[in-house]
């Protein structure tokens, strides 16, 4: 495994001296990635000497290798300095194995690029001509390994050396042949070339001097994203576009749309031909996957629809073999030529954790809730430390999950996208129905006299049907922060009243005995009655924005944002920073009752501070990761990464690395 200790090095100065050598070579122990396995899987790429050993591209910057045909995954290396980079194209070089390239691009960004390994994808170099290009296709001429070609959004462009050097070979400036998405290579010509655009397909015969638009038979504004050629027949060629699948006879000059593919699921990612019976082709869409035996004639559907492709995986030496590189669901593997699939994502790991738990009664479980994932998502339970995970979704309908708590009697409570949830032991049940009472005066006749009388009137109950950002249940009184406000129960859950603070995109919610702290963004309430009665209160100067708030159980108050870590002994009137730490950005703060710290960390660092609420000396960890929330779980500290699931501390690093560092 390659990981990165660029945030380490550069918070090396502020750390010498602080600690013992020995100490150092601890705590920056890399910990594990446990899962839970699965998430968003982009691109494949195969050893032709040995199709057993794949490789697999991410959203997150990482490639991922197995050995064994895609039964098991490693971690393999991590492309450039941040963890955004989606690796959508991976090419194995015909010529010698040993040699990967890399294209990649950036989700809202103009970054990417071409990266190249010449030792099996290990280490990674980026090549300098293609430095900030969003690439999203690369291709190999099977007539001349050296030749490459990208398609990137700003054109075409073709290297001759093997990646040394790159030529734009699209018009500079061309507003048709842009947003290029996929390329593909005349088997024979390796100056025939077709790109596909989001608008349309291209050709060229002379190496890019002159191209030609290719659209007939196209509906007009078709995002093209897959073109392959037939090798033994190169004038049959196949396209796939957001109007559907089109095949040409004679090298794109005239298309033909397909038939057999619904409309719903016309967005075909990525086509694959059948490297030993050419009449067979799959295609991967936003909705499932289709297959034809019998070269486009007619389509058959081989998963379910809740399945989008991104790419396929067909095996040259068994071609019953196929694996899916999905959205959600990860890699799925068929040993039946795709008439059956089923998950093959032991140690891949690109789930998206927001919302973490470890068990107070049970210190080998915790649970983890991730978003973006729709039915293939929810919350997943781990009982042995993660070494094996489950997923138990049912009653959350594909909700994201944006917070777990734990309430005094051990049952699980689960903020979502929609509403509040409660984990009964085998499904999760709404548990948010909003009650609330208001007392009006009315006049009652006793003994021929109008009396005066209050009565309490109950409204029509609600169900809080809210994006549920924080929940504080582990006390008498809960409290839930939400984008409709901030919710109380009295009666654990049975029933809420509210919102109590009626504000929108509430982010946080903490309490310590009857005081309670409410915070969006750019303010912050308390409230000193158990959340009866709230009012504003100043943050600190400094801080621009709250993006993270705990309390402690002497009384302090942390916050933490852009600017560092603030903290109030007096229940927000004041304010003093945390200036001693050496990280800024701070992106989650929690109290954790084993280390009886609070514990820190960095959306810009993979250092994990616990700082002592009292004397604010604090210790520190390398995670090797970015991190969001921290726990203590059998010894050891658990974290849930910002992209790369749950990862955990080694055993050998939890014995030495708690070690007190000096301010």
């Amino acid at each position: 495994m390659k990981l990165r200790f660029s945030s380490s090095l550069v918070l090396g100065c502020a750390l010498a001296g602080l600690i013992h050598t020995s100490t150092l070579h601890a705590q920056i122990t890399p910990w594990v990635s446990v899962g839970p396995h699965g998430g968003d899987a982009r691109a494949f790429a195969y050893d032709p000497a040995n199709p057993q050993h794949i490789y697999l591209g991410t959203t997150s910057s990482w490639i991922y290798q197995s050995s064994d045909g895609g039964a098991t995954w490693s971690r393999l290396a991590h492309l450039g300095k941040v963890d955004d980079l989606i690796v959508d194209n991976l090419t194995v070089d015909s010529a010698d194995p040993k040699t990967l390239y890399a294209g990649v691009w950036q989700l809202d960004s103009p970054g990417g690029g071409v990266y190249v390994s010449h030792d099996s994808g290990v280490t990674w170099t980026s090549m300098k001509d293609m430095d900030g290009q969003s690439v999203r296709a690369l291709s190999q001429a099977p007539s001349n390994p050296k030749i490459l070609v990208v398609g990137a959004i700003s054109g075409v462009y073709r290297t001759e050396d093997g990646g040394d050097h790159w030529t734009q070979i699209s018009p500079q400036g061309s507003g048709e042949i842009h947003k290029v998405e996929s390329i593909a290579i005349d088997p024979a010509d390796p100056k025939t070339i077709y790109a596909g655009t989001w608008h349309l397909p291209w050709k060229t015969t002379d190496g890019g001097a002159n191209w030609h638009n290719i659209k007939e038979g196209l509906i007009d504004d078709s995002d093209v994203f897959s073109i392959i050629i037939d090798p033994t027949k190169p004038s049959v060629v196949y396209a796939s576009a957001c109007s559907g699948i089109y095949s040409s006879q004679n090298g794109g000059e005239l298309f033909r749309k397909v038939q057999g593919i619904p409309s719903t699921a016309r967005r075909t990612r990525v086509l694959e031909q059948d490297p030993v019976d050419r009449r067979i082709v799959y295609a991967g869409t936003t909705e499932g996957l289709y297959k034809t035996m019998d070269s486009g004639a007619n389509w058959t559907r081989m998963t379910g629809p809740d399945v989008i492709i991104n790419d396929v995986y067909v095996d040259p030496k068994n071609t019953q073999h196929v694996l899916l590189a999905t959205d959600r669901s990860g890699v799925l593997a068929s040993q039946n030529a795709g008439s059956s699939f089923v998950s093959s994502n032991q140690g891949f790991s690109q789930r998206q954790v927001t919302a973490f738990l470890t068990d107070s009664k049970h210190e080998q479980t915790m649970y983890a809730g991730v978003v973006n994932d729709k039915s293939y998502g929810g919350v997943f339970i781990s009982e042995d430390a993660g070494k094996t995970w489950n997923q138990r979704s049912a009653g959350l309908d594909g909700r994201d999950i944006f917070s777990l708590g734990e309430s005094p009697d051990g049952t699980v409570i689960a903020g979502t996208s929609h509403g509040i949830f409660r984990w009964s032991g085998s499904t999760w049940e709404p548990d948010g129905k909003v009650v609330n009472t208001t007392e009006k005066t009315v006049y009652v006749v006793r003994k021929g006299k109008k009396v005066k009388k209050t009565e309490t009137e109950s409204s029509k109950p609600l169900v809080i049907d809210a994006q549920v950002n924080d929940l504080s249940v582990s006390g008498p009184v809960w409290f839930a922060a939400t984008s409709d406000g901030v919710y109380r129960s009295a009666t654990q859950g049975a029933t809420w009243t509210g919102p109590v603070l009626q504000e929108k995109q509430y982010r946080f919610v903490d309490f310590h005995g009857d005081i309670v702290f409410a915070a969006r963004r750019n303010d912050l309430s308390v409230s000193e009655d158990g959340g009866v009665t709230w009012k504003a209160v100043p943050l600190p100067a400094k801080l621009s924005s709250v993006r993270a708030l705990s309390t402690a159980p002497n009384g302090t108050l942390w916050l933490g944002g852009r600017e560092g870590a603030f903290y109030s002994n007096d229940h927000g009137q004041s304010w003093e920073a945390l200036s001693t730490l050496p990280i800024t950005n701070i992106g989650n703060v929690d109290w954790d009752a084993a280390l009886n710290r609070v514990v820190i960390t960095s959306t810009d660092s993979t250092m994990v501070f616990a700082v002592d609420s009292t004397d604010k000396t604090w210790k520190w960890w390398d995670a090797g990761w970015r991190v969001r929330k921290v726990h203590t779980m059998g010894g050891r500290l658990v974290a849930a990464s910002l992209y790369d699931g749950i990862v955990v501390q080694p055993a050998d690093a939890a014995a030495t690395g708690s070690q007190q560092a000096q301010r």
